[in-house]
């Protein structure tokens, strides 16, 4: 799963993968992103070709939602039942975007003793998993745009596509999200690539699985906290 990233400010992402921003407000760089935030992604730019940068609703919301409350727990779409899920089945085929990072937190259950009475009690340790050398990278994502009963306007809604860890991150936790090779990007958002269960099978075929990960404080777990030291090594 992917609970909590680390997300580029906008000047880096414009720079790393050459694209311009259509109608968004200047964004910082967030080093503790949590669902229901609105977050930068690039996507198919239909007018003039390439990549766009936009902003989404990181939690997805299917086009097709009638209710006023959105669906829970929907910013992770697991790799291996998207192609036939009703929820996932058409931004695969039709709605994929990439969602830029510089890495991600991830919780691995440690033993810890307590220090007043000596007993043994399983604790969650978080961890920050990047490439090695920290360049950012770009998840594979999902998108939708939805509008509310009655509301005037739509919002764009986005999930980041998931996958079993890879070696690299195992030790911390049994998933992660589906990161992409700067190869794979063009053809990730290709309108070409129109079935689901194709779009998977690539995803797997150019995921990156080597990545460093490391102990950093339990601030991260405070949603409000989100500065520079997060990523600190412990």
């Amino acid at each position: 799963m992917c609970g909590r990233y680390v997300s580029p400010d906008q000047a880096s992402i414009e720079r790393a993968w050459s694209v311009h921003a259509r109608d968004i407000a200047p964004f910082s760089q967030h080093f503790n992103v949590v669902p229901t935030s609105a977050v930068p992604l690039l996507r198919l730019d239909a007018e003039q070709g390439g990549m766009e940068l936009a902003l989404a609703r990181w939690g997805f919301i299917p086009h097709w939602w009638k209710q006023e409350k959105p669906p829970r727990l929907t910013h992770n779409a697991r790799s291996e039942e998207a192609a036939t899920k009703p929820m996932w089945r058409t931004p695969l085929g039709k709605g994929r975007c990439l969602i830029p990072a510089l890495g991600w937190y991830e919780w691995q259950v440690v033993e810890r003793v307590d220090q007043q009475t000596g007993e043994v009690r399983k604790a969650k340790q978080p961890h920050f998993i990047r490439l090695p050398g920290g360049d950012p990278v770009c998840f594979a994502g999902l998108m939708s745009y939805w509008r509310a009963p009655n509301a005037d306007e739509g919002q764009l809604t986005c999930s980041i596509l998931t996958r079993a860890a890879a070696d690299s991150v195992a030790e911390v936790h049994d998933r992660m999200p589906v990161v992409l090779g700067n190869d794979a990007h063009a053809n990730w958002l290709d309108k070409n690539l129109n079935d689901g269960a194709e779009a998977v099978a690539f995803a797997r075929e150019h995921a990156i699985v080597e990545f460093e990960h490391y102990a950093v404080s339990d601030r991260v777990n405070r949603p409000k906290e989100s500065d520079a030291s997060l990523i600190e090594r412990l």
